[in-house]
């Protein structure tokens, strides 16, 4: 269950997607298969190629990345994984 977002940070979100770039969006989230995770971001982007590069530099298997036919394709990031990714991006603010 997703909650604590807002329509202009998915707006957002979806325009840098629209424009080729890496886009970041954390929200809070529960989900009973995660215990301990009360939190994920999305990092997406419409060049599927790009993205897989960009999710190689973590460790990130491209048959992880969430296919959307709305075109709006992404990682999910959770726990320590998440953690470990956003510091090393330098999103300090995307962590809670």
């Amino acid at each position: 269950m997703a909650f604590g977002i807002k329509k202009r940070d998915v707006k957002e979100w979806k325009r840098k997607i629209d424009r080729g770039e890496i886009a970041f969006l954390t929200h809070y989230w529960l989900d009973d298969r995660f215990p301990g995770c009360k939190t994920v971001t999305k990092v997406g982007c419409n060049d599927l190629e790009k993205l897989a590069a960009w999710g190689r530099k973590y460790g990130l298997m491209k048959e992880w990345i969430h296919h959307r036919k709305d075109g709006y394709s992404h990682f999910d990031l959770l726990g320590e994984r998440q953690r470990e990714v956003l510091q090393q991006e330098g999103l300090l603010e995307y962590i809670w």
